[in-house]
């Protein structure tokens, strides 16, 4: 019993398990269950299509403990879903969010996407009133990566020059989050908007949100383990990437070896960097006054900080940095002026253009 594993929080995502039928979503669940102990008031939440989401799945994960879902809705233009090969009307979004609601999930969460190509803010900004027709609970508010040398061409149906230019991009994001703001929602640290009803709110007036691989939750924790093909662990000193292809994963799975291709252990001067980008990330703040928070490149840290301390974005005193409301936009790159690896790795200054 006590070698069992404690799960407090359980998040089955990584694509869309709804394509999986409930008799196989329950099994699976099961069967992880069964070789662990579930904590005390667990967060399990998972993700759904909205065009293959049904009332079984949702009243089946509903029985096994999960209690928040989101949908990727990405946008509602037809124009922009044929582009990105993700055709979803509006009313099996309606349809789905209504029926986690009417099966008792406590939060749903909708994903948005700026920057997709042949978006405007006309055709946004009606995503974004269609959703306010549905308030969920939550909404990630994603920019478009635009990486066709990692997705290649299997989802696109369009050129470079149909997407947004940086400035057209800027002004949907800023436009979107003023009319989120509107709606009633809160900006939670990165991409991350929620009613002030919902725990992630909670969570973060009470400073104890925290942000992992999949985003932000309510809770924080320095272990996660990562199961299936491309996911990814972490133990707070290291992470560990699985094997990103089916027969890579099942391979050694079946030779009874872990499926880890990819691994990193933090030193320390990692572990206060970590620490450091979670802060801004989470609380927007950080402070070096302890000495276990210093490292021996504060000052060239803070050097770099100088043309966002003039520019308003962040406050410097007392070797404490505070993130202001205009500077909430660029968390980002206030994080990555911490991030020596990156800097090392990539000396120009440029690197900041990088998140726009």
């Amino acid at each position: 019993m006590g070698n069992k594993p404690v799960i407090s929080e359980l998040h089955l995502g990584g694509g869309t398990p709804t394509f999986f039928s409930p008799k196989n979503l329950k099994f699976l669940i099961e069967e992880i269950l069964s070789k662990a102990i579930v904590g005390e008031h667990p967060e399990f939440s998972f993700e759904g299509h909205p065009n293959n989401t049904t009332s079984e799945h949702l009243e089946v994960l509903k029985q096994l403990g999960f209690t928040r879902v989101s949908f990727g809705v990405q946008d509602y233009d037809r124009k922009v879903q044929s582009a990105i090969h993700r055709i979803q009307p509006f009313e099996n979004v309606r349809k789905v969010t209504l029926s986690a609601r009417n099966a008792g999930y406590k939060s749903v969460s909708h994903d948005l996407i700026f920057g997709l190509p042949f978006q405007t803010w006309e055709s946004m900004q009606e995503t974004i009133e269609k959703t306010k027709s549905l308030m969920p609970d939550r909404i990630a508010f994603y920019s478009y990566a635009h990486v066709p040398w990692i997705k290649g061409t299997g989802q696109r149906g369009f050129d470079e020059q149909d997407l947004p230019s940086p400035e057209q991009k800027r002004a949907l994001y800023e436009n979107g989050k003023a009319l989120l703001s509107k709606m009633g929602y809160i900006e939670i640290g990165m991409d991350h908007f929620a009613l002030p009803s919902d725990n992630l709110y909670e969570s973060m007036q009470q400073k104890k949100i925290h942000r992992n691989f999949m985003g932000y939750t309510s809770s924080s924790t320095q272990l996660m383990i990562g199961l299936g093909m491309s996911a990814i662990s972490d133990s707070w000193y290291a992470f560990a990437q699985n094997e990103k292809s089916v027969e890579g994963y099942i391979q050694k799975i079946e030779q009874s070896v872990l499926p880890v291709i990819h691994g990193h252990i933090l030193n320390q001067e990692d572990l206060i960097v970590r620490r450091h980008i979670l802060n801004i990330m989470c609380l927007l703040e950080t402070s070096w006054e302890d000495e276990k928070m210093n490292l021996p490149q504060m000052q060239e840290i803070v050097c770099r900080l100088s043309e966002m301390k003039k520019d308003g974005l962040i406050q410097l005193e007392n070797e404490r940095l505070t993130v202001t409301e205009t500077g909430r936009a660029f968390v980002r790159n206030i994080a990555m002026a911490f991030d020596l690896r990156l800097l090392r790795s990539k000396p120009d200054s440029r690197i900041f253009s990088m998140t726009v």
